[in-house]
């Protein structure tokens, strides 16, 4: 007797350099947040306003005790160990389990480097230095490793759509035992 198709998508392959990729692209958003932030710091009084692109993005220095949206303001501590446990999470699973296709490791590498580029800030100076001011709309000031944290949840999100899609053509798609069995133990035209 000849089983019906496993109704469960074979995993996506795993590419030896995706852990190289995910890590390698952690480090350069560490390396370019912090870059930048420190430019910032050197370069731009707190508080002050300097063009980037004008009419849309402004540079403007400011320091951030809380999280997204100044959520949480004044728990730089609290937060700083949240980054921590996130980074050790994420990391650990980039370790243990290489992550399968491209968006997964763009969103793991984004989500790790960010994570560590606004810990390194809380546990080195109590607050989070953000400078990117969008103009046209009123939006809190941001820096490079909240721009990464955003790419790395729309990442995920779409690593999900696809598998997700997948599963349910496949199971309408899939006939169940009854439907192509003729009674006998074959199959029917």
């Amino acid at each position: 007797m000849i089983s019906p198709p496993d109704p469960v998508p074979p995993a996506r392959p795993v590419s030896p350099s995706s852990r190289l990729l995910t890590l390698g692209l952690a480090g350069a958003v560490v390396l370019a947040d912090q870059a930048s932030k420190l430019w910032v710091s050197r370069h731009l009084p707190l508080g002050r306003l300097r063009p980037l692109l004008p009419g849309l993005l402004d540079l403007q220095h400011v320091h951030n005790t809380g999280a997204a949206f100044s959520l949480f303001s004044g728990s730089s501590q609290a937060l700083g160990v949240v980054s921590l446990l996130v980074s050790a999470a994420v990391l650990l699973w980039i370790l243990r389990a290489p992550p399968r296709g491209l968006r997964l490791s763009l969103g793991l590498g984004f989500l790790l480097g960010g994570a560590i580029g606004n810990g390194i800030d809380r546990w080195r100076h109590g607050a989070v230095t953000d400078f990117l001011a969008f103009v046209p709309i009123d939006f809190p000031v941001f820096n490079l490793a909240d721009v990464a944290i955003n790419l790395a949840v729309a990442c995920l999100l779409i690593d999900q759509l696809p598998q997700r899609r997948g599963r349910q053509v496949r199971r309408a798609a899939t006939p169940s035992p009854q439907e192509t069995l003729d009674g006998e133990g074959g199959f029917r035209d």
